[in-house]
């Protein structure tokens, strides 16, 4: 693995930010922050394949895009497979001594495109071992198509197709664990990331840069108009998801080695993190009390787990 730069706020600050603003994502989206700073932390000319969700529908309308570098609109369910096709077109050219330039391949996809609807071509291009980055926008749910629940839906929220009412308290399923499965296929690195910890999430990329093969990252992304927050909440929120171990920061290198990268000094309960969201109120009613106390019960478990997989 080559040396990695130090990252610098000052040095960033002088970058260039390779997604332009005039894009119609939601005013204060996580999505966009997100692709940021993972721009930002590349120091590779970069091609991106994006799949059909709010980033793509939002930053490319007709001839106009914000994307300031290669980038491919695909179906919602193939920007893995779309990308591994021009990664090997790339090593091909290479090869042939056509193309000297180090690039880099990432892929874009929310939680729809990518736990649910999008699996089968990741799993496919992890397991060809493809030189390719793919990141989740992980908002937890169809936002872009009116909020319906996806299996990165944490247990309890309330969506437009498992509404919190008299029949049901919201969502009744734990929610996939796609970074673990991804882990599964013995990939050299796994990793989950929050703009909160901005710092974290950048040399994330940046270490993923540098390692060949098959690399994923999980990065929370706040949507304000599906979790009913507030549209200054992004970095709160997603602040308070580590605070609370509902979305703990950890790398998995090669399918079994975990690196705990932040342990919170005072770890806080998962309320604080879901008090801020109107999709989660109707856990705080009486007849709830026992869904809110399984769900932290759950959060619990898989704090310990990976306390004791990391060796702390």
């Amino acid at each position: 693995m080559a040396t990695e730069k130090p990252l610098n706020l000052k040095e960033l600050s002088k970058k260039e930010v390779l997604l332009a603003p005039g894009h119609r994502m939601c005013s204060g989206c996580g999505a966009p922050i997100v692709v940021k700073m993972v721009l930002l932390a590349s120091d590779y000319p970069v091609v991106v394949s994006n799949a059909t969700g709010c980033l793509e529908v939002s930053t490319c309308i007709s001839e106009y895009t914000s994307w300031k570098v290669p980038w491919i609109h695909n179906a919602f369910e193939n920007a893995a497979a779309t990308l591994s096709g021009v990664e090997t077109m790339y090593r091909a050219l290479k090869k042939q001594g056509k193309i000297d330039k180090e690039i880099k391949f990432i892929a874009f996809g929310g939680d729809g495109g990518t736990y649910d609807i999008g699996l089968q071509s990741l799993s496919g291009a992890m397991e060809r071992w493809h030189d390719m980055l793919y990141i989740c926008y992980d908002n937890g749910a169809y936002m872009n198509t009116g909020i319906q629940r996806s299996s990165a839906t944490p247990k309890g929220a309330d969506t437009t197709t498992c509404p919190a009412g008299d029949v049901i308290p919201g969502k009744l399923q734990k929610r996939k664990d796609i970074t673990r499965i991804m882990a599964a296929h013995g990939i050299p690195y796994v990793a989950q990331a929050s703009p909160s910890h901005w710092l974290d999430l950048m040399k994330k990329v940046r270490k993923a840069h540098e390692i060949k093969g098959p690399k994923f990252i999980n990065i929370i992304a706040p949507c304000n108009r599906g979790w009913r927050s507030q549209t200054d909440d992004a970095i709160l929120l997603s602040r308070l998801a580590v605070e609370t171990c509902y979305w703990p920061l950890y790398e998995i290198e090669d399918g079994y080695k975990v690196t705990l990268n932040y342990k919170p000094k005072e770890k806080k309960p998962v309320e604080e993190f879901f008090k801020p969201q109107g999709r989660f109120k109707h856990l705080f009613s009486k007849e709830n009390e026992q869904l809110l106390k399984e769900i932290q019960q759950d959060i619990d478990r898989e704090w310990e787990r990976l306390l004791r997989e990391s060796g702390q």
